[in-house]
């Protein structure tokens, strides 16, 4: 039995101002009756041990490799803290789990939790051995996924680009899209334990989002340079709040004001735990590309 091939022809909303958005997704036939076979490339990390546990409890996925340069020759499953060892140990060569997985035929998908600096080399190793692709890489940039884009296109290859693997922090984008054609004015909040990466890729894109819809906001104080009124992200008067302290959760509200009311949609996350359903539903889904996708909302 073998899955449908399909097209399909979804709205899209611009993710990034530099990326051409893709008319529709291209689909292939994939055996089912095989288990996929993932590898997960930054498995030491605190996302990896978390991707790692999710997929070995989903059906019709296993892992079959584990990467990472920190606690090599650990068995993943005891990193992981499971039960029983999995018998796979991590290594730090990823051509050489690739060359392994790909003489079984299975049908495999690299998942890439690394760097921007090495996503490209990554995804291209991972096409020449036939297997698919999920970049979860903050800060990738939009020359990398233009150039993915291409490689994934000459090779029909799928990959997806995720900018967030979070389904409530996709929820709260498009809630934010809809709300923005009845309210001129808005403003986004967030709050983060560190003061890393700010204002987040999660501000950033909600921002960029709404900026995407010729629209301007805050008309009143678009031309405001006071720093205490936050950064304007865009050209449409957008402003972001970033507050950060020990201790508070990754939250992020947008508010939208009218006459007479405030509107405000909110999403917190609590930990990594949040990302796994999204990443599940993406490695489901990837199989069947033969191009690159940017933004798990489009199988949403």
């Amino acid at each position: 039995m073998a899955a449908l091939s399909c097209q399909f022809h979804p709205t899209i909303y611009k993710s990034c101002r530099h990326i051409k958005a893709r008319p529709s997704i291209s689909c292939s036939m994939q055996p089912s009756q095989s288990n996929i076979k993932v590898i997960v490339n930054g498995a030491a990390k605190e996302i990896g041990r978390a991707a790692v546990n999710a997929v070995t409890k989903a059906r019709g996925m296993e892992v079959a490799g584990a990467v990472d340069s920190y606690l090599v020759g650990e068995d993943i499953g005891k990193v992981c803290d499971m039960e029983e060892p999995l018998e796979i140990p991590i290594m730090n060569d990823l051509t050489m789990v690739l060359g392994s997985i790909s003489q079984s035929k299975a049908t495999g998908v690299v998942i890439d939790f690394t760097d921007p600096s090495t996503v490209y080399d990554n995804v291209k190793q991972a096409t020449a051995f036939g297997m698919k692709s999920i970049v979860y890489v903050p800060r990738i940039q939009p020359d990398t996924v233009t150039a993915l884009s291409a490689l994934c296109d000459k090779a029909s290859m799928g990959c997806l680009v995720a900018p967030t693997l979070s389904i409530g922090s996709i929820l709260l984008q498009q809630g934010a899209i809809s709300a923005s054609f009845h309210y001129n004015n808005v403003e986004i909040v967030e709050s983060r334990p560190s003061a890393t990466d700010l204002p987040s890729p999660d501000a950033t894109q909600i921002a960029n989002n709404l900026s995407n819809l010729g629209q301007i906001y805050n008309r009143q104080d678009i031309t405001t340079d006071v720093l205490a009124r936050g950064q304007v992200l865009g050209e449409d008067g957008v402003r972001v709040h970033s507050l950060v302290l020990p201790g508070l959760p990754s939250s992020t509200t947008v508010y939208f004001s009218g006459p007479g009311e405030i509107y405000s949609l909110k999403h917190d996350i609590i930990d990594v735990q949040c990302l796994m359903p999204g990443l599940i539903l993406a490695i489901r889904k990837v199989v069947r590309l033969k191009n690159l996708v940017y933004g798990l909302e489009k199988f949403l």
